[in-house]
């Protein structure tokens, strides 16, 4: 007989309560148990120490006769030290993003890269023509300023 600790739902609709139970795992969820050894009570708040009640000397009677707790099961064991936490599986490369998608990504990221690239270049030429003079200390002129002086003197 494959024995499991599961969870058996009771109460009412919209109003779930939960018994720990030893069951065979070919019967119903809500059938037939062996013993009941605990109780999970989902709408009290988390803190509240009456969320889940386990009768510790039980649970490891049974998990010493080989019965498997069920995955959520196996967590309230892990939170209450009676065996050991399940491991998270890792993710796997099929939630991953795909080629198409990385491909895009990229050719986004180089776009925000030469946008921001250049804002700062105009900067540094705005910043050249704001001081007026080069590094020998004598005036510059920039290519706007010849273009309106020759402006000036086409109109006059």
């Amino acid at each position: 007989m494959a024995l499991k600790l599961r969870m058996s739902r009771g109460g009412a609709k919209r109003r779930p309560f939960y018994r720990i139970v030893v069951a065979d795992s070919r019967k119903p969820r809500d059938g037939r148990y062996i013993e009941r050894v605990g109780t999970y009570d989902p709408m009290l708040e988390k803190e509240n120490p009456n969320r889940v009640i386990l009768n510790e000397d039980r649970i490891k009677h049974w998990l010493s006769r080989g019965a498997k707790p069920s995955d959520r099961v196996a967590r309230f064991l892990g939170a209450a030290k009676l065996a050991s936490v399940p491991e998270i599986p890792k993710q796997t490369r099929k939630n991953q993003p795909k080629t198409r998608a990385l491909e895009r990504l990229r050719e986004a990221q180089e776009a925000a890269a030469a946008a921001t690239s250049a804002p700062q270049a105009e900067d540094q030429e705005n910043k050249t023509v704001e001081s007026g003079r080069n590094s020998e200390g004598e005036e510059s002129v920039s290519t706007e300023d010849v273009s309106q002086s020759e402006e000036e003197k086409g109109k006059g």
